[in-house]
């Protein structure tokens, strides 16, 4: 611990200008610091971005936000002013920095926009005694394992004539659904507002289960519960598990995979009756989205899952499932069975577990199988053919890390004609465009010339996406965020 900071939560939230990090951008930036009850500290901090000319926003993205370029162009910092600023002024030592869906989704547009802009990718999550926290999967689990007190939101499904009740996450909805004001959904400072009142509320009503969560968000402890050592089953929630049973199962962790990570298995399955299936299974003929003809094959789905140790995994140990619930309720959206244990909340038993567990240790060759898998799957994975996708081809350098706190230390004036020796490839390339979307003023006539190539290859690459959605929504589409957005796309010219 930093000595001179004491732990904060910063809460935040970005509005961005699509789903993908690599192409996409972060149209806004909100937040606000507590201490550890929630006491806000400081005013909130609310921030938009500057929209580069080289990139066409999702129609769709825009029209649920309402933040269009041109606003982010007069009210936004810079891409390097906005790095600056929350690197030294939110990411502080010992600040716990919380999302919703965050390490999926925020974060990552967090790595790619430091990537881009010649700061470290990870160090503003880990550094000075920094880490980061994703309240999803915590929501997840105690939805599944300790969901008294709290009213939880579902979503009504008809199939077949028949009505089914499927669990809600959604952020807006927990909150309508516990009386929590959200009055803007999809504004980020609104969100964050929300995803605290949220947080209050889970601590107050499951202290015991918030407390040990909070405490797991490393990936240090998760090691001690979940690793290869000392092989155990335990409690996992995860949006790639089943929603019939609260996207909570009991796993096991059986092989290893890259970066230190570990595979696990999910024990609802048997894998006896799972490689029987998978012999007798048929594969069919079938055409995908690009008319092209490819063969089914088995799918092992989510049975067997990488669980990241720095991801904010949601993990339990198994005893937490001998819990009798003392609450009766027969509102759906809170529905808990007085003495309800976790096991029959999610839907599983111990024989069940131990008989699974009993065939999937009969079978040791499969871990090795599936490790070679899931490395190969890995391995074949195709490098982004533009360099501002390509954040996860390699570390950066030391030798490099000096270099890049001089290009962000320099004006226009000094990047012009300022070509550092990089040991880094990606990072010339990457200062090409750095210079052209931020110090147009510094290219000289070449690298104005290729810049400008660039530019327009990949507007061109965004063109037709941006069009057709753009004219399935301009019907329902806000009149003054459709005319902005037409007239972005006939400004940038190409």
């Amino acid at each position: 611990m930093n000595m001179d900071f004491e732990p904060t939560f910063f809460f935040y939230d970005l509005e961005t200008s699509g789903l993908n990090p690599k192409r996409d951008r972060i149209m806004q930036f909100a937040g606000i610091r507590t201490d550890l009850n929630f006491n806000q500290i400081g005013d909130p901090v609310n921030i938009l971005v500057k929209f580069p000319n080289d990139t066409l926003p999702s129609p769709g993205a825009i029209n649920v936000t309402g933040i269009t370029p041109q606003t982010t162009q007069l009210d936004g910092l810079s891409e390097p002013e906005f790095c600056k600023y929350v690197t030294e002024e939110i990411f502080t030592p010992e600040t716990i920095v919380v999302g919703y869906n965050s390490v999926r989704f925020d974060d990552e547009h967090m790595r790619y926009t430091f990537y881009r802009n010649f700061y470290d990718p990870y160090e503003w999550e880990w550094k000075d005694g920094r880490s980061r926290w994703d309240l999803l999967d915590v929501v997840r689990l105690t939805r599944a394992l300790r969901p008294e007190g709290i009213k939880w939101p579902i979503t009504e499904i008809e199939k077949d004539g028949e009505i089914f009740y499927k669990p809600n996450n959604r952020l807006e909805n927990l909150t309508k659904e516990n009386g929590i004001v959200h009055a803007h959904a999809h504004d980020a400072l609104s969100d964050v507002e929300a995803l605290i009142s949220v947080t209050k509320m889970i601590a107050e009503k499951q202290p015991k289960l918030y407390q040990y969560l909070l405490k797991m968000k490393g990936k240090n402890e998760v090691k001690k519960l979940v690793n290869l050592e000392n092989k155990n089953m335990f409690v996992y929630a995860s949006g790639r598990y089943s929603s019939a049973h609260m996207n909570t199962t009991v796993a096991f962790p059986f092989a290893s995979a890259k970066n230190g990570n570990v595979l696990v298995f999910d024990l609802r399955y048997n894998l006896e009756d799972l490689l029987e299936e998978e012999t007798n299974f048929q594969p069919e003929e079938k055409v995908n989205s690009r008319g092209e003809k490819y063969l089914t094959s088995f799918s092992w789905g989510s049975i067997v899952k990488e669980l990241a140790f720095n991801r904010c995994p949601a993990v339990a140990p198994i005893s937490v499932l001998d819990a009798v619930s003392n609450e009766d309720s027969s509102d759906l959206a809170n529905p808990v069975q007085s003495g309800a244990s976790g096991w029959e909340k999610i839907g599983l038993n111990k024989e069940t577990v131990k008989k699974n567990l009993e065939a999937l240790l009969r079978h040791p060759e499969f871990a090795e199988r599936m490790r070679t898998d899931f490395e190969t799957k890995a391995e074949g994975f195709k490098a982004d053919p533009d360099v501002d996708g390509q954040l996860y081809e390699g570390f950066v350098p030391d030798s490099d890390k000096l270099k890049m706190k001089d290009v962000r230390e320099r004006d226009a004036s000094g990047l012009a004609d300022f070509n550092p020796l990089f040991e880094d490839p990606r990072f010339s390339e990457l200062l090409l465009h750095y210079k052209g979307r931020n110090f147009p003023n510094s290219l000289d006539e070449a690298e104005e010339k290729e810049w400008s190539k660039y530019r327009i290859a990949r507007l061109q690459e965004q063109e037709k996406g941006f069009v057709k959605e753009l004219e399935k929504l301009q019907d329902t589409m806000d009149a003054g965020v459709l005319e902005d957005l037409v007239l972005w796309y006939q400004s940038l010219g190409q």
